[in-house]
């Protein structure tokens, strides 16, 4: 199995087996603690060899720092079928996400396992953020 797509985006689509992003990012800006990220989306292009056809448990979690979920982790099954005279076949899951509450500013990561195996994490900082310059100036 290899990772093509794992992103951290404002948002995504999948429609006939193409994945379109808008916006990744790994750093999330904040005046204030705790912080809530309105919207984003998660986006997964997995591609499969032949030799691993076959149903394959999925998870994604978000955890902080200290690897706690942030929010309950998503599970899935992906059925892969590779169909001749193809080598390899590929799995997209879009996963949007709203109103994900985080604790502190620091580290986090969305991290991903296939079958039970850690295959990947995705890195992502929340960072205080100042006041706009004209707040500034008012103060």
């Amino acid at each position: 199995m290899n990772i093509e797509i794992f992103a951290l985006c404002d948002a995504a689509t999948e429609s006939e087996g193409k994945v379109s992003l808008l916006g990744a990012f790994d750093t999330v800006g904040s005046r204030e603690e705790p912080v809530t990220i309105g919207h984003c989306s998660i986006a997964l292009r997995l591609r499969f060899k032949r030799i691993e056809s076959g149903s394959h448990q999925v998870r994604l979690a978000v955890v902080d720092a200290d690897g706690r979920a942030v929010i309950p982790p998503f599970q899935t099954i992906m059925n892969i079928q590779v169909r001749e005279p193809q080598e390899s076949a590929v799995a997209n899951l879009i996963l949007n996400l709203q109103q994900v509450k985080l604790g502190a500013f620091g580290r986090y990561a969305i991290d991903l396992a296939v079958d039970g195996r850690q295959e990947g994490s995705l890195p992502f900082h929340v960072k205080k953020v100042g006041m706009p310059a004209e707040k500034q100036a008012e103060g």
